[in-house]
């Protein structure tokens, strides 16, 4: 086994509790003697993959970020290449009108991907890598789009990266009502979701 090979689940290890931290802490709470207490690994390995503490706490956002967006696109990618006539393809993207809004687990969600965007305005590493990861879902998003238009179950007059980035803005900005003190209710939510992929639809 090399050493490269070794400091895989080192890496990981230290990732994934770093990142159940984050979940339910405040950055500035979190210290790298805790993190390696709860994973058995030693300073100098932390440091010498992540550099600092920052480093460290700039990687967990990012896999946050990633995870997250790679868990929803998959939930897309089943329904849409798994349809074989737009009645499925109908079915199952209308029953993600709930899926995807409500529920402590996806309000939490959203929060979090906000909260790792604004952490990144303000350091340059980390925007960086979000970015290019913003890039990247978005053109996985864009290709099932393309993959709704060629089977004609999709309008093909809208570009499958405004679509791509409607879908998105969906996903996330609900933020903006959770945090409301009267926030919109399942029952009047899950209409306008179904409306707007109805709008969506090749005719």
């Amino acid at each position: 086994m090399t050493k490269q090979s070794r400091s895989v689940p080192v890496i990981q290890m230290v990732l994934d509790e770093t990142c159940r931290r984050l979940i339910d802490e405040d950055e500035s709470l979190i210290r790298i003697p805790d993190i390696c207490t709860a994973t058995g690994v030693n300073y100098g390995s932390v440091y010498h993959h992540f550099g600092s503490r920052e480093g460290l706490i700039d990687a967990a956002y990012h896999k946050m970020f990633l995870d997250y967006a790679e868990h929803d696109i998959e939930i897309l990618r089943n329904i849409t290449e798994g349809s074989e006539t737009v009645e499925e393809f109908i079915a199952g993207m209308s029953g993600l009108a709930g899926t995807f809004s409500h529920g402590e687990q996806r309000k939490r969600r959203r929060a979090l991907r906000i909260r790792i965007v604004a952490a990144s305005l303000t350091r340059p590493e980390l925007y960086e890598k979000i970015s290019a990861t913003q890039d990247r879902v978005t053109e996985g998003l864009m290709r099932l789009v393309e993959h709704g238009q060629s089977r004609g179950w999709l309008r093909s007059d809208l570009t499958s990266r405004s679509v791509a980035v409607m879908v998105q803005a969906n996903l996330v900005g609900r933020i903006l009502d959770d945090i409301s003190g009267t926030p919109v209710q399942p029952s009047e939510w899950e209409p306008l979701m179904i409306a707007l992929f109805g709008a969506l639809l090749a005719s």
